[in-house]
């Protein structure tokens, strides 16, 4: 039996678990335990200066095995196993063990309690490490690629990242023109260009890139496998057009066709036909027939011979590495009747106004009706004080402020009414809340129980409020138009969440492990996130996150093979009967029947299986084990926390 020397550091975490965890009593009770060859209390056990002292004690102490109790492991199990790794030990002979979350968050009004739980936990620590057993990690093949699912702005950029960085990407657009929310922006705030033409120049990289293939009309709708080597199934709609169409003639047949229905591109304030494009830059240029609501009446075909009904659905598959989401968002839509929505007729969303901006001419008019009063009440949508929606959306106040400094320089003879809870263009963008403030536009603040309201009064649309910059006194205004700043809400069709198991915040956005020291990374190993998918972000910020997630991605594929944790499920050959009720319960199909001395046993995956344990407490037989979490190991911890008791 080998000898212990196991090394015992306790940390303060600079008072979060002090405060309310005797620390130097956790560090007492366990330092005379057998096995033990040294303890420490250490007020940072994170610390650079720290883990070269741990660096240092496993080397001159010849420690078999360490453990750190201090803050959840999902932030440091990875930190002082690289710790272990430097002074020559095992990396699988550290045991964390949770003593902020887990007991001083979680007792915080009891000390005496907390720091008594708090040693039973640091013994069953003590207890597993003993066993601990040094283990290899198991490597794998990978596939230098990279499916990266949406083509906005987020998408866009990591694909070219990843493509020029040497992968291989296959880029998929479930729309049939790329380009996300942004193509549907004029001027970008603090910039001179366009997202027509943010999303062109974007465009031109990716089709100029020979790593880089895009589907438009597809959806992944299949995967399988694991980090390094998933096996996809991507289900592409056909757009019924030949490529090789004329323009002329398929302009003809969108002017022919008698099919109209509201514009989604353009949040339905017009209208467009069956075979449409949104706009003239847009990509890829060529139209799409939107065939549910396409009545084969057969006279776009009279004028156009690229029209090709015959065009069947594909379904494509492939092999990539990793996946990166980049699903972006949608905005808001207002309850009906909330501030007047769709009930008082000219109440609009901030996205609808903008396309209004757009396509007006030389006088603001809505509905026929010359616009000079705006009333734009904010955080509709976000901020809910009743709904779901607590969290800031950020973007809309630089937004919504640009969109009204936009409108008064267009069209002249406007007057702007912000109707806020307190504006946030933080960074350079508060230049835009000067220029509107230096441009005469008036800020009316509610306070945050007690909105704006709007009302139909004779006719006319009346927005009061109870003005916080004034004392409360209760404001009107009489507004032409209403503009309702809404904020960003996750995709409500959004098919890849249940498809690649990514688990959701409270916000209802994509989690990423941890915001600052996995900020792209979901637990779902090979999956990463980008852009608004995962939570508001403006343009600058959707950016970065896609640079981000797109070097995690490529450092999992790029080497050539990838090393999996090698803590997975072991099958006891001469116990196991092969039930099947092990591979029911394993959520990532790592388990499959095999034939063994004449009879059906089980057999692990090791690639695939991920050492949930889901399988071990449903066995009959008690045939499977998990490295590292054995029942041995378990069940030494389990006694080490009673004989303290």
């Amino acid at each position: 039996m080998k000898e212990n020397r196991i090394g015992v550091y306790i940390c303060h975490c600079g008072g979060n678990i002090s405060d309310y965890v005797d620390v130097n009593k956790v560090k007492e009770a366990v330092e005379n335990d057998e096995g033990i060859a040294l303890s420490k209390t250490t007020i940072f056990a994170c610390a650079d200066s720290n883990q070269k002292e741990m660096v240092e004690d496993i080397k001159e102490q010849n420690l078999s095995g360490v453990v750190v109790a201090s803050c959840s492991p999902k932030l440091h199990l990875l930190t002082f196993r690289s710790v272990s790794e430097r002074a020559g030990l095992n990396k699988y002979n550290y045991v964390h063990a949770n003593i902020r979350e887990q007991v001083s968050w979680a007792h915080s009004d009891d000390k005496i309690g907390a720091t008594e739980k708090a040693i039973q936990i640091v013994k069953a620590a003590i207890a597993k490490v003993k066993l601990a057993e040094p283990l290899e990690p198991i490597t794998v093949p990978t596939v230098n690629a990279v499916a990266v699912i949406g083509a906005g702005i987020a998408g866009m950029r990591a694909a070219i990242e990843l493509a020029d960085a040497g992968s291989n990407v296959i880029l998929l657009e479930r729309e049939f023109f790329i380009g996300g929310r942004i193509a549907q922006f004029d001027n970008l705030c603090v910039s001179n260009e366009t997202g027509k033409e943010l999303i062109t120049r974007l465009y031109n990289e990716v089709m100029s890139h020979e790593n880089v293939t895009l589907y438009t009309g597809a959806e992944l709708v299949e995967t399988s496998g694991s980090v390094g080597d998933f096996k996809i199934k991507i289900k592409v709609t056909p757009r019924y057009i030949n490529s090789h169409c004329a323009k002329g003639e398929l302009q003809k047949a969108i002017d022919v066709c008698p099919v109209k229905v509201p514009d989604e591109f353009n949040f339905n304030i017009t209208d467009r036909k069956a075979i449409y494009h949104n706009y003239p830059s847009e990509y890829p240029q060529l139209p799409v027939i939107d065939m549910k609501n396409c009545t084969r009446c057969g006279e776009c075909e009279k004028v156009c011979s690229s029209i090709d009904f015959s065009q069947k659905e594909k379904i494509i598959e492939s092999n990539v590495g990793s996946i990166l989401v980049a699903t972006g968002f949608d905005p808001y839509e207002p309850e009906v009747g909330e501030f007047g929505y769709k009930t008082i007729e000219n109440v609009v969303t901030l996205p609808q106004f903008k396309r209004i901006v757009h396509y007006a001419k030389d006088k603001l008019l809505y509905k026929g009706k010359l616009v000079r009063n705006i009333a734009y009440i904010y955080c509709v949508g976000s901020r809910q004080l009743d709904g779901e929606n607590k969290y800031c959306s950020r973007y809309c106040c630089t937004s919504n402020i640009y969109a009204a400094i936009t409108a008064k320089k267009q069209f002249g003879n406007i007057n702007n009414f912000h109707f806020n809870r307190g504006i946030r263009t933080y960074g350079k963008q508060e230049l835009l809340y000067d220029e509107s403030s230096r441009m005469g536009d008036i800020y009316l603040q509610s306070f945050e129980d007690l909105p704006p309201t709007v009302e139909s009064v004779n006719g006319k649309t009346v927005v009061k409020i109870n003005d916080y910059l004034t004392g409360g006194k209760e404001l009107e205004v009489e507004a032409d138009l209403v503009v309702l700043v809404t904020g960003m809400v996750p995709r409500k069709d959004n098919s890849i969440e249940k498809l690649l198991k990514i688990p959701k915040g409270r916000d209802k956005f994509f989690n990423e492990i941890h915001m600052k020291l996995r900020p792209v990374e979901t637990v779902i190993d090979g999956v990463t996130i980008a852009g608004a998918c995962q939570g508001p972000k403006n343009i600058m910020e959707s950016m970065n996150s896609a640079l981000a997630a797109a070097t995690k991605s490529f450092s999992l594929v790029d080497s050539g093979e990838l090393a999996h944790e090698p803590i997975v499920a072991i099958v006891n050959a001469d116990n196991c009967t092969y039930c099947d009720l092990c591979s029911q319960a394993c959520p990532f199909d790592a388990i499959q029947m095999i034939e063994y001395n004449g009879k059906s046993i089980a057999e692990i995956n090791n690639s695939t299986c991920k050492g949930c344990g889901m399988c071990i407490p449903v066995c009959p037989t008690n045939a499977l084990d998990l490295t590292s979490f054995t029942d041995k190991e378990i069940f030494s911890m389990i006694d080490a926390i009673a004989n303290h008791s």
